[in-house]
């Protein structure tokens, strides 16, 4: 229900008492009903239903001395975390090591080493560097789901999904040697067995996802994003290539098929590389969980056909 007593405008959505005391709010105002409470201190006027409203509400909590850290960090720099945000998943907070990380319902307090994780500002708050966010969100991950996780730090790739713009460039030997600095920590092992399988110049999750499924299946490791000439003209960039064996892998997401532009291209661009002699096979989100087997039968047979 809506309080009769409506509420300052400039105080917005989401506001800390402090803000409301200052604007004249009472007690009684502050407290109704029809504000929910996200974290201590602070209320807004609809529960946090994303995680971009989640942070919104936390922001104001943020100490000084305090920065986000774990899978917060990894969802503030656009890191494919493989588990959706949901509202029961708690704001990941690192403080110093001689400081006390932060109690408070909705909120993981942590301590980590200053000198272990450089900050950064991302969205108007202190955050650790995208290296550090993986590393301190490791424990839950699966070595494939690293794997994706690493390959969304290696890439290069301007429209790689949800990466957020500015995520500084990350070599796989930063990581080896924060890898070498850090030692044993929840999840090391996961990381450490992951990074070897990690590759640059990926444009997608699905893409490394399709890449691990084929060497998972014992099939050779096709190239990644390999271009396509006809003499000096560009044909095609591929997702995943045997570009001796003229064999193309296209991963056919969503967008592929909602827009009309992308669909007509690329079925032009699978007629260009058909006529050079190529066979292209094209793969769904269906292909990568228990209906891989026909996906995998498919290029099992078109490594055959070209290497008999």
């Amino acid at each position: 229900m809506r309080h009769r007593i409506r509420l300052p405008e400039h105080l917005g959505e989401t506001f800390n008492l402090k803000e409301a005391a200052a604007a004249g709010v009472g007690r009684s105002r502050r407290d109704a009903p029809d504000l929910h409470r996200p974290f201590h201190g602070i209320r807004s006027a609809n529960a946090p239903r994303t995680f971009a409203e989640q942070m919104d509400c936390h922001r104001p909590r943020l100490k000084p001395h305090q920065r986000y850290v774990g899978t917060t960090a990894a969802r503030l720099w656009g890191l494919p975390y493989p588990k959706a945000w949901s509202e029961k998943d708690p704001v990941e907070v690192a403080v110093a090591l001689d400081r006390t990380p932060p109690k408070a319902v909705g909120v993981k307090g942590r301590r980590l080493s200053l000198d272990r994780a450089q900050t950064w500002k991302v969205a108007g708050v202190a955050v650790v560097d995208p290296v550090a966010a993986l590393l301190t969100c490791a424990d839950a991950l699966t070595v494939g789901e690293a794997v994706v996780m690493i390959d969304a730090l290696l890439t290069s790739a301007s429209d790689y999904p949800d990466r957020r713009a500015g995520l500084p460039l990350v070599g796989a030997a930063e990581i080896s040697e924060r890898l070498d600095i850090w030692r044993t920590f929840p999840g090391s092992r996961t990381i450490r067995s992951a990074l070897p399988l990690a590759r640059a110049n990926v444009e997608s999750p699905k893409e490394t996802e399709t890449r691990l499924l084929i060497i998972g299946a014992g099939l050779p490791e096709p190239v990644v994003q390999h271009k396509v000439f006809d003499r000096r003209r560009f044909i095609a960039r591929i997702d995943l290539a045997y570009p001796e064996l003229k064999i193309a892998i296209e991963y056919e997401g969503d967008g592929h098929r909602t827009s009309k532009e992308q669909w007509r291209r690329d079925i032009q661009r699978q007629r260009d590389l058909e006529d050079r002699g190529w066979i292209v096979i094209r793969l769904t989100q269906q292909d990568l969980g228990s209906g891989s087997g026909p996906f995998l039968s498919r290029l099992r047979r078109a490594i055959l056909a070209r290497t008999a």
